[in-house]
């Protein structure tokens, strides 16, 4: 079923309750979530799924993947977290991966952002630079 405008809307707005100070705070996450079982409104259901769905994306803006060829050592983990922070803000979090499918460099993901400056990338566009 889809949802109505009025529906979408309240979700926004119920999104915009759940930060306090900026940040997306679980408590007021729970309080609004609380408010809405309560009060019912109509297609409740279908705004708490919307709602569930705009806390998701939320959350992964402030997740940041990281995968490397070979594993990172510790000050490198560190300086490519406080660059990440720098330009994302002090309250993402991260995770290292290894792939080894990159052959060398980083791919680094936070929510939608992709940056891909891995060997496998670059030669990816050169084979497709050379088919074309």
């Amino acid at each position: 079923m889809k949802l109505s405008k009025e529906s979408r809307k309240l979700s926004k707005d119920l999104l915009r309750a759940s930060f306090a100070n900026g940040l997306l705070d679980a408590e007021q996450v729970k309080k609004v979530t609380d408010v809405i079982v309560q009060s019912k409104p109509r297609n409740y259901i279908g705004v708490l799924k919307e709602f569930s769905h705009l806390i998701r994306l939320e959350v992964a803006k402030r997740h940041a993947v990281i995968e490397s060829a070979t594993a990172l050592n510790d000050s490198e983990k560190s300086n490519i977290t406080a660059t990440i922070r720098g330009k994302y803000g002090a309250d993402v979090t991260t995770e290292y991966k290894i792939n080894a499918a990159l052959l060398g460099g980083l791919r680094v993901q936070v929510g939608s952002n992709v940056l891909d400056a891995s060997v496998r990338s670059q030669l990816d566009r050169l084979a497709t630079e050379l088919a074309a």
